[in-house]
């Protein structure tokens, strides 16, 4: 431990602990998993975890020792598709994808120039993320640039690692929305100056999707991309049927959806493109290849009905994967929500997700993903101190399933399965309490 580290800066909890080191569906042994477990934190990061039994004697005399036995501390969830000017929309009904948009979706984004109710929003769509144990996110804005201003003001001020970025929309959509191509650019790229790194903030290039870009704004997004590699990227890509023929028609040229995108240099790593339900093996190689990475997004797909992510060959292709609320479209704020709906979709793909599997996409296969394992997403020390604390006995019906499992594996299924926002006792966010479920909890 770091001589720095003084007892006034360390906090150390103790419960049961759960991270990991890899993928459990390509790798053995890529868990961590201490029942009676130790996580020490200082100055916002992971100093140790592991056994209590073997590092508290590292602890410096009086460092606060936190008793949470019984629960279960991971690290925070990763939310790698999510639209906070939806929040206000969830749980609108609609026959799919495109009818939605022009009901719902793009009235509720016309309201975010208003730079007063876009934070108003933001500042409930943080605490909600938080209260569902969600401590980074994908995050889309509107076109409009108050809407970024807004929300990364919101997350500084709660000092929360986020993604988010302006959309990009310059065509087929209300004239309210539109922005055009050069503005567009423009505007990202002093958005981008001006957030991206700034303290726990960064910045994703965020054209909609292929439909409403046209071929110039599609190129001015590569170009910011390749003048800022360190950014993001984000989209959506073969979520609908209807949409995958509209694209096809709008882009003739291109050999597929996803094509569109690649000609035009936004196929990277830190690139994350939602849904890819309706993409074909050349696609999911190409994926894999240039590093880009799938927003698995069940609880929308099932919602508007786009159809059902396939696993199987996802993980034939080896495509980095990671889970997405996708909020409005998906019907919940809660990733073990977002689980229980995976898992659900898998099967009825003719694959079986482990319950370690569903942990690891919500957590390190995010941070992955978005090329920030290390930083987040573990325990690894010297990451950031985002996590959560579970309670197995939340519900009745959690605490009677959760007696009798008779391994890890069958404790997280019933987590998954069973569980919600109500299992979140708390959320530290760079090693603070930002969320407690109970008022007067321990910290």
């Amino acid at each position: 431990m770091n001589d720095k580290q003084t007892r006034h800066e360390l906090q150390a909890y103790r419960a049961s602990l759960l991270h990991f080191t890899d993928d459990p569906a390509h790798a053995e042994h890529a868990h961590r998993w201490h029942e009676d477990g130790l996580l020490i934190v200082g100055d916002g990061r992971i100093v140790a975890a592991g056994d209590y039994a073997q590092l508290q004697s590292t602890l410096p005399p009086h460092t606060p020792l936190h008793e949470h036995r019984g629960k279960i501390i991971l690290p925070g969830f990763i939310d790698t598709h999510i639209h906070y000017p939806q929040t206000d929309i969830i749980a609108s009904p609609a026959p799919g994808l495109l009818s939605w948009l022009e009901t719902y979706t793009f009235p509720a984004e016309h309201r975010f120039d208003d730079a007063e109710h876009a934070r108003e929003v933001a500042d409930f769509f943080l605490d909600e993320l938080m209260r569902c144990g969600t401590t980074t996110a994908m995050v889309y804005c509107t076109v409009h640039p108050a809407s970024v201003e807004a929300f990364f003001n919101a997350s500084e001020a709660r000092n929360l690692r986020m993604v988010a970025g302006k959309v990009m929309m310059d065509r087929n959509c209300p004239e309210s929305l539109r922005d055009d191509a050069e503005s567009s650019a423009r505007d990202s790229e002093a958005l981008i100056r001006k957030w991206h790194k700034r303290g726990r903030q960064l910045y994703a290039i965020t054209p909609r999707f292929a439909a409403t870009s046209s071929t110039l704004q599609l190129q001015l997004a590569g170009e910011l991309a390749r003048a800022h590699p360190d950014t993001f990227i984000q989209t959506h890509v073969a979520e609908n049927t209807d949409e995958v023929a509209w694209v096809k028609s709008l882009f003739p040229a291109a050999r597929s959806y996803l094509d569109v995108y690649d000609r035009h240099g936004l196929m990277r790593e830190r690139a994350m493109y939602a849904h890819c339900i309706w993409l074909d093996d050349e696609d999911r190689a190409r994926m894999a290849h240039t590093g880009t990475a799938a927003a698995v997004c069940p609880t929308s797909n099932l919602f508007l009905g786009s159809g059902l992510f396939d696993f199987a060959r996802a993980d034939a292709a080896r495509m980095p994967l990671s889970l997405g609320t996708d909020v409005g479209g998906g019907t919940s704020f809660s990733m073990l929500r977002t689980m229980n709906e995976a898992y659900k979709v898998a099967r009825m793909g003719g694959t079986h997700l482990s319950a370690l599997r569903i942990f690891y996409l919500a957590t390190l296969g995010g941070a992955r993903s978005m090329r920030l394992e290390g930083t987040i997403g573990s325990f690894a020390i010297g990451a950031e101190a985002d996590f959560i604390m579970l309670d197995p006995k939340a519900t009745p019906l959690l605490a009677r399933r959760a007696a009798q499992a008779d391994s890890l594996e069958e404790l997280l299924f019933a987590f998954a399965l069973l569980g919600d926002e109500r299992m979140v006792a708390a959320t530290h966010v760079a090693g603070r309490l930002r969320h407690a479920l109970r008022a007067g909890a321990p910290a």
